[in-house]
């Protein structure tokens, strides 16, 4: 049994668990490469990342490079002779002459069934375009973003009720096992690499902080996959009195309305009923620019919100 010499890159807590599995495996991880500290909150503390709060809790040593092409890191990797790199939500493209410093190359795990959804934010693109499906991949890496032959994917189902935060979870830990699957395969030999279909790629862009703002013209169904794929980052928002609601939870209903997009439509007490460009939509729970995320009918209560009120 092959026991490899292994450097794990990541950064967010997407890639915990696959450093704990790497962990719990046989194999040995030499060290643990993840962004640097950044600063956060108001008081601007610097805080470390998921993976490096995990690797200090299993005593690995930890390298925060500002940048790959750094001489010290350059060095240091080859120093450490890895078999193998294990890359899981690093937040940077990596250069061929670094990919090519371990004996065997660089094992990526991407949270899509690629070719579909190559890029940051597969997750939250599944949910938001409404697909029944999405997975992990595990693949070998090359200098382009997530382009390399894929070596084995699993599947799995997207619930009516998942955002993206749940998904993510969920995925980590099928990425985690699908990552111990891969080395298993690649120790007795059964690894297969499948050059990726560019005709079937697509490509999931980082969400940025406007792009969560609502279009009510859309149909209820794919706002309801939109607030649940926005959530928690960026979050689905529109604008009520002047000031930015975020809606955390919605349900779409297929009931018909002639009211315009975007409007609030007459209820029973504690609605929260929003015409769209098919269908209504019914706000479940929302949180307002400088108050408290709050069930609907808690909100209402506090600030009420007329029918035949225009949200933006």
């Amino acid at each position: 049994m092959s026991r490899y010499r292994i450097i794990f890159m990541g950064t967010p807590e997407f890639a915990t668990p696959t450093l704990q599995a790497l962990h719990n495996s046989h194999h040995d991880v030499l060290a643990v490469v993840t962004q640097p500290d950044r600063p956060k909150g108001r008081g601007r503390r610097l805080l470390w990342s998921p993976a490096k709060e995990v690797a200090g809790t299993l005593g690995y040593p930890v390298l925060q490079p500002l940048r790959i092409e750094e001489p010290w890191f350059i060095e240091k990797i080859i120093a450490l002779n890895p078999d193998l790199f294990v890359v899981v939500a690093y937040g940077r493209i990596l250069p061929g002459s670094f990919l090519s410093i371990p004996r065997l190359g660089a094992i990526n795990i991407h949270a899509s069934l690629l070719p579909r959804y190559r890029g940051p934010s597969p997750v939250q693109w599944a949910i938001i375009n409404g697909d029944k499906e999405t997975g992990i991949t595990s693949m070998w890496m090359d200098e382009g973003m997530d382009t390399g032959d894929i070596l084995l994917k699993s599947k799995v189902s997207i619930k009516p009720e998942d955002t993206s935060q749940s998904l993510h979870r969920m995925l980590a830990e099928i990425g985690a096992q699908l990552l111990i699957d891969t080395l298993s395969r690649l120790e007795s030999g059964r690894l297969v690499a499948i050059p990726q279909e560019k005709a079937d790629a697509t490509y999931a862009p980082l969400l940025k902080k406007e792009d969560g703002r609502i279009d009510w013209s859309r149909d209820a169904r794919s706002l309801d996959a939109f607030v649940r794929g926005m959530n928690p980052w960026p979050g689905a928002f529109t604008s009520l009195f002047g000031k930015r609601l975020k809606i955390l939870k919605a349900k779409n209903f297929e009931k018909p309305t002639k009211e315009k997009s975007g409007t609030v439509l007459e209820g029973f007490p504690g609605d929260f009923n929003v015409a769209t460009g098919r269908g209504v939509l019914a706000l479940k729970e929302v949180h307002l620019e400088s108050a408290k995320r709050l069930p609907v009918k808690d909100f209402l209560r506090g600030c009420p919100v007329s029918p035949g009120t225009l949200l933006g």
